[in-house]
């Protein structure tokens, strides 16, 4: 009877640690709704188009000091990518894809496994460039 308990919680236990994961899910006013952290980075949708989006992501490198790698800058009517680094040199990447709304899927990660605090603050300045623009 005992080892079948035992047996029984090591099931529910390994089963609770396999599917923890790296998923973190915190939801958010943004300007697009909801914002949500999914495996290191922040991903929200933006009703704005993806050159609005594009332009706004860029002055906001700008706007928050972080170098700008232009040779790894890429943009098509479908699709765009941003990436940078910071001052304590992590990368900085920002993927843009237009969705079938006219409205643009926004994706940005700080570092190898994401900071959510630079990515809130990344995102929170080009809701303001949206906004002004």
């Amino acid at each position: 009877m005992w080892m079948r308990q035992i047996v029984l919680l090591l099931c529910l236990l390994l089963l609770v640690m396999g599917s923890s994961g790296c998923l973190a899910v915190a939801v958010g006013a943004g300007a697009g709704g909801t914002v949500a952290y999914l495996a290191g980075d922040l991903e929200t949708d933006e009703p704005y188009d993806i050159d609005a989006v594009f332009a706004a992501a860029e002055k906001a490198l700008v706007d928050l000091d972080l170098r700008t790698l232009k040779h790894e800058t890429a943009k098509d009517a479908l699709s765009a990518k941003l990436m940078a680094r910071d001052a304590g040199d992590k990368q900085v990447v920002i993927k843009l894809k237009s969705t079938t709304t006219g409205g643009t899927h926004l994706s940005i990660r700080v570092g190898t496994f994401g900071d959510d605090t630079k990515s809130q603050l990344i995102y929170d300045r080009i809701c303001e460039n949206l906004k002004e623009g």
